[in-house]
């Protein structure tokens, strides 16, 4: 059992991916629990993980009645294993049968850790999001939309690169560490929560970091595609409370003020992208 891993799938209108998300889990090298986590979808979500909790014994499934955020499902999933070490992976993200137990590997060498792998789309472009910095309000505020832009240049010459923070699509930690960390922040809905289990994890001595040989496919947004509007709002609500969380402390009054009008000034610049999509 210490090299078990417990998977944690938070699936909202995911039917598209998660079936084959779990086929790939369930194949996984050293995957001794998975949960998967569903926020009220209503596009059969649900018949597929009933389908996989019925064929595999290691798979069972949460079906909340609501939708209480990402980070909140991610504490649910973690609370109904007991695999000490913890794997959240996003539904739209396959993955490779040796890719978890190799990252797991990895963290084994370092003691208390955060890890990611490369992240690739089916055209395969990489993901900038994958290593990331903290915000930088202080940019932020002199051009709202510098601060927002988190994206770190791989550097292939690392067989592991640590970085400020990951992308919550692919995470593996120790248990033991999650615990300590209180887990995720459910006071986020939406985006930013990353960037807080990252930086509390670092505040805690641990190593945040990509092992750049290992890659996975994610295909990324299935289920925001259709909510355009409602994840934009709870992208720069989550960025607020991280920086009130984070950096508010220790600023001005009339700091704080400007980092708020940039946060919200941001949001509103996204408005006729959005349109166009639409």
């Amino acid at each position: 059992m210490s090299g078990a891993i417990a998977v944690v799938v938070v699936s909202y209108q995911s039917a598209s991916t998660l079936d084959e998300c779990l086929d790939r889990l369930r194949a996984a090298t050293d995957v001794e629990q998975i949960r998967v986590v569903d926020n009220a979808s209503s596009d059969g979500s649900l018949e597929i993980m009933q389908r996989h909790a019925l064929a595999d014994a290691r798979v069972r499934f949460i079906a909340n009645p609501d939708n209480p955020g990402f980070a909140s499902a991610c504490n649910q999933g973690a609370a109904d294993s007991d695999a000490p070490w913890l794997a959240f992976v996003n539904p739209d993200l396959m993955v490779e049968p040796r890719t978890l137990a190799a990252l797991r590997e990895r963290a084994r060498a370092l003691g208390d850790c955060l890890l990611g792998v490369e992240q690739v789309d089916a055209q395969g472009d990489f993901d900038a999001a994958v290593r990331r910095r903290d915000p930088d309000f202080a940019a932020m505020l002199r051009a709202p939309g510098a601060g927002s832009r988190l994206g770190v240049v791989a550097d292939p010459t690392q067989a592991l690169q640590q970085v400020d923070a990951i992308s919550g699509a692919l995470m593996l930690m120790p248990r033991a560490l999650f615990e300590r960390l209180g887990g995720w922040d459910a006071g986020y809905r939406l985006h930013a929560e990353d960037l807080d289990l990252c930086r509390r994890a670092r505040q805690a001595g641990a190593v945040v970091a990509i092992a750049n040989g290992l890659q996975v496919l994610h295909v990324r947004g299935v289920s925001s595609r259709s909510r355009p509007f409602f994840v934009e709002w709870h992208k720069h609500r989550g960025l607020w409370r991280y920086f009130r969380k984070f950096e508010a402390p220790r600023r001005r009054p009339l700091v704080r003020a400007a980092v708020w009008a940039a946060i919200w000034a941001h949001a509103l610049l996204q408005v006729p992208r959005l349109l166009r999509r639409r």
